[in-house]
């Protein structure tokens, strides 16, 4: 027997007379041999067709499979009525009288080419699927466990609450209890005062007496004057009671509902909840998009001039003939396209620059306010709260074709950095860590875009990082873009603005070096976009695939055409 520590150590040895060194090998038998061997095993069994190989050539020969009529011989055919594979003799026999018969060889091809569509499917399509699946359950198992968590800090505080309530009001009691104490006692006291008066006149009354009674003189007897009438006369009895509490006795399923009940919990199956991924990346229902070629060299059709005193940061498509704009103060424009005149203004709540502005599906606008950690929609002209952070800031936000939004913040510390996707003002996932535990994005000052693509990709510009990241709808990292060379100017990459279009293209505006890249939607560079841009920063794409781009020192909006 080998030894398990030096078998690697230790030559192949022939089957048959397992001393000689392998040098041949049979594969129809699948047995190695030495030379002097293979004559041996040949003879052995001459009912089989030996191929014999060196042993380096091993298993390259075609094994055919065995005949289930015939054991000993060889299927080289494929009867295609049977649909089964057949060797000579079944195909001399009256069993397969009239059938059509093809090289197995050829049903070989077929099959691989079916097994090769299927192992395609099974690793671009289903098993990717089951990731996206895995993933959107650790994220939903991570919400779960930040919900039951909000859930208990909110039955503390609820608790913390009411036992503030209960102790004021323990309080209050024991101050009137004090208070009715301290009065009647006072009274008492002062009843007490006077009888005590009264009993000392009674002692001064006995004591003229005796000595009038001991006196020689009778003018001093003649002369005692006692009050005894009036001393008979008891003096009347205050009669006083303490108050009685009242004790509210709350049985133990009334002070439940009273405190606060919780809902049941269900977990159910839902049948087709999970939909298997496809090469259709549109999640528009119906054909895919007209397939646009990119312009030679792009146009610029209208240039509005936005009159911000300072910069001009952002601008989002409401429709396609009017944009809203915000810069470094606190109020949002909304422009005509066309006319290039101004339609309407919004202040903000707070007064503080917009950080980011977007627009939802049924048209209203959203903008994120990162001094009071805010995220507002306005409705009819009137700002609502729809999400208030605690210890993070907004920074962009962008509104997704599901309806949700999409907000990156950063943490007060600026030392984190992540994506949440919103259903109103409900928490549905947090996208913050790779694979590997390492954050997905900078944490610095520096402003970050946010846009989703066609393919449901969400796609951050991340300007400290020097890269466009995108990551697909569970949150798991696609790709990063950092830029392409040899890049113009010898400038570093620095993404600002962000969009997409019908193509699911994505560009970026590039402050360093005044342009636009476009990339496809794996992150491959396709072209720039200069039209004699300055200080570009924020994007976005009309219905007809027309970009908007905002000029920030020239606080000018440009629109620029692209796509044939």
């Amino acid at each position: 027997m080998m030894d398990p520590r030096t078998s690697a150590q230790d030559v192949m040895r022939c089957d048959l007379c397992e001393t000689a060194v392998v040098q041949m090998h049979c594969d129809t038998c699948l047995v190695n041999l030495c030379t002097a061997c293979v004559g041996k095993h040949v003879i052995s069994d001459q009912t089989k067709k030996h191929e014999i190989v060196s042993f380096e050539l091993r298993k390259s020969t075609t094994i055919y499979p065995r005949c289930k009529s015939h054991n000993k011989e060889q299927c080289t055919m494929y009867c295609k009525k049977c649909d089964i594979s057949v060797c000579e003799t079944c195909i001399a026999s009256d069993q397969h009288l009239g059938h059509k018969f093809i090289k197995i060889l050829q049903v070989l091809d077929k099959k691989k080419e079916n097994i090769i569509l299927k192992r395609s499917e099974l690793k671009e399509t289903i098993y990717p699927t089951y990731q996206d699946i895995a993933s959107d359950v650790q994220n939903r198992m991570s919400q779960l466990e930040k919900e039951y968590g909000d859930l208990s800090t909110a039955i503390t505080k609820h608790g913390e609450d009411l036992h503030r309530e209960i102790d004021k009001l323990v309080k209050k009691l024991k101050a009137e209890v004090d208070e009715m104490k301290d009065t009647q006692l006072q009274t008492l006291q002062k009843h007490l005062d006077e009888i005590n008066k009264t009993m000392s006149d009674i002692k001064e009354e006995i004591n003229a007496i005796d000595i009038s009674l001991n006196s020689n003189d009778i003018s001093e007897v003649f002369g005692v004057s006692i009050r005894t009438d009036e001393y008979r006369k008891t003096p009347p009895k205050i009669m006083v009671s303490s108050p009685i509490f009242d004790l509210k006795k709350i049985p133990a399923e009334q002070l439940s509902s009273l405190f606060g009940t919780l809902s049941s919990v269900t977990s159910t199956l839902k049948e087709h909840g999970y939909s298997m991924k496809t090469t259709e990346k549109s999640p528009e229902a119906g054909s895919s998009p007209p397939v646009k070629q990119l312009l030679d060299e792009p146009e610029t059709d209208t240039t509005i001039d936005t009159e911000y005193d300072r910069y001009l940061y952002n601008v989002v498509c409401l429709s396609d003939e009017e944009i809203w704009t915000s810069g470094f103060d606190n109020t949002i424009k909304l422009f005509s396209i066309n006319q290039g005149s101004l339609l309407k203004s919004i202040t903000t709540k707070s007064g503080n620059t917009p950080e980011d502005i977007a627009v939802t599906k049924s048209g209203d606008l959203v903008y994120t306010d990162y001094y009071d950690r805010t995220v507002n929609i306005v409705k009819n002209e009137k700002i609502e709260e729809v999400i208030r952070l605690q210890n993070w800031r907004p920074r962009g936000v962008c509104s997704t074709s599901s309806g949700e939004l999409l907000v990156i913040m950063i943490s007060d510390d600026i030392k984190q950095t992540k994506v949440v996707r919103y259903s109103g003002s409900t928490e549905k996932q947090t996208i913050q860590f790779d694979d590997k535990g390492h954050p997905l994005y900078s944490s610095d000052q520096y402003k970050r875009y946010i846009t989703e693509n066609r393919n449901l990709d969400i796609c951050v510009s991340d300007g400290g990082a020097k890269a466009v990241v995108v990551v697909n709808q569970a949150g798991k990292l696609r790709f990063r873009y950092t830029g392409h060379t040899p890049a113009p100017k010898n400038q570093p990459f620095y993404p600002l603005g962000i969009t997409t279009d019908s193509q699911s293209h994505i560009l970026t505006s590039d402050y360093n070096i005044d342009c636009v890249h476009i990339i496809d939607q794996d992150g491959q560079f396709l072209r720039y976009i200069d039209c004699g841009l300055s200080d570009p920063i924020g994007l976005c794409i009309d219905t007809n695939d027309n970009l908007f781009v905002a000029k920030c020192g020239k606080r000018q909006v440009e629109k620029i055409k692209y796509l044939q």
